[in-house]
């Protein structure tokens, strides 16, 4: 046991590290947990061994699961449903546009410019389609835009985008068997019942100290991933749709998102991020850097193709067009999460793998970026007083 304990402190002080890091820096503190794990795994592959971080260990490999897990519950959890209900056609065409477009428009740079396989380019384009709710929700929440309509409109329509992702992710990559069959029928009962079940179960059940209500989410998500993989899915797609359903009871309770969140990102996710950082092979982006450029021109150029055109229809002015178009074009969570599926089950080499996940990681800060400093709808900030701002929560999204 002393092993385990030894490396797990390594772990968790690589995720100290990250965290003074993206304190220093004003980033995010995924993104810098992710730049700690690649170099982290660069420096001791060379001096101590590739071994010695265990990324392969059981218990490292389930606390990543748990938090990739957890994490696409929350981004699902804190979607607001009355703007999703009231502007359902507007989020929609445009979650779609920015869905569609770099997904069909990246796969096909992958396939024909790049000259990668079949399967590899179609996973590009489901990586590169994601935008990022996480990054989108911390400006949303930092600048006060998050009580406006349009904030709003631009955190459903990502949802939509994302939903289209995790979709394409499991109906591409996962075979359609009898498995998936009963995974499917499963999915749809326990979302159709949850809704009704969670809010009777909470008022009767909650405010204890032994947090039921944490252990009755984790049980669904777990399960549900058990279902999903057992089916030759992927664990994280019934996770986004069980915080969808529950975004009207879970998501209005902020005490019980703070403890999850406290949970999530105090534990859970920096063995996802470091994880997912130890993947990334340096020497493989230094041999072939045009790769990393043309992958993230084609997701930057696509996602404009896609979401500018369609805020126009609903008659955006050009700042908010443009930093609609910005903020979507944002990527973190679910294009790691799409990759490292790839990764993991084969579909991409380790190479193809970094290209992936460095595009990702430049499209979290460049875009951002750009629309924060050249693009913000100010006059949309004059009508938001500091008393209707949200107080900003630590560990709150922001460090996704």
């Amino acid at each position: 046991m002393a092993q385990v304990w030894f490396l797990a402190s390594v772990w968790i002080g690589l995720a100290l590290i990250a965290v003074l890091l993206a304190i220093k820096l004003r980033i995010s503190t995924a993104l810098s947990e992710i730049i700690v794990g690649t170099v982290a795994q660069l420096v001791i592959g060379a001096t101590i061994g590739a071994a010695f971080l265990g990324t392969q260990q059981p218990w490292i490999t389930f606390l990543a699961g748990a938090g990739a897990i957890v994490l696409t519950f929350l981004a699902g959890a804190e979607l607001d449903p009355e703007v999703i209900s009231a502007r359902w056609k507007e989020t929609t065409v445009i979650g779609l546009a920015g869905f569609f477009a770099p997904f069909l428009g990246c796969a096909a740079v992958a396939r024909y410019l790049l000259g990668w396989p079949a399967r590899p380019a179609w996973l590009v384009g489901v990586a590169l389609s994601t935008t990022s709710v996480a990054v989108v929700y911390a400006v949303m929440l930092e600048l006060g835009l998050n009580n406006t309509s349009f904030g709003k409109t631009i955190l459903a329509a990502c949802f939509v985008n994302d939903l289209g992702t995790v979709i394409a992710l499991g109906l591409i990559f996962a075979p359609f068997t009898l498995k998936t069959a009963i995974f499917i029928i499963a999915s749809i009962t326990v979302f159709a019942i949850l809704p009704w079940l969670t809010p009777r179960f909470f008022r009767r059940y909650s405010n204890r100290v032994s947090e039921l209500e944490a252990k009755y989410l984790l049980f669904l998500l777990f399960g549900m991933g058990g279902l999903a993989a057992w089916a030759e899915s992927e664990a994280v797609l019934p996770a986004y749709l069980i915080g969808m359903v529950l975004a009207g009871t879970v998501g209005k309770d902020h005490a019980l998102i703070r403890r999850l969140r406290t949970l999530t990102f105090g534990l859970l996710t920096p063995f996802y991020f470091i994880r997912a950082g130890s993947f990334v092979s340096i020497p493989a982006l230094l041999s072939a850097p045009l790769v990393f450029v043309i992958l993230f021109l084609a997701k930057s150029v696509t996602k404009f193709i896609g979401v500018f055109p369609t805020t126009k229809i609903y008659r955006y002015g050009k700042e908010e067009s443009i930093y609609t178009t910005m903020l979507m074009s944002t990527g973190l969570t679910f294009g790691t999460i799409s990759a490292l599926f790839g990764f993991s089950h084969g579909i991409i080499d380790r190479a193809q793998y970094s290209y992936i996940v460095a595009t990702v990681i430049a499209s979290a800060v460049v875009p951002t970026m750009i629309g924060n400093a050249f693009f913000l709808p100010r006059h949309l900030l004059s009508v938001t007083s500091e008393s209707e701002r949200e107080p900003e929560v630590v560990g709150s999204s922001t460090s996704l």
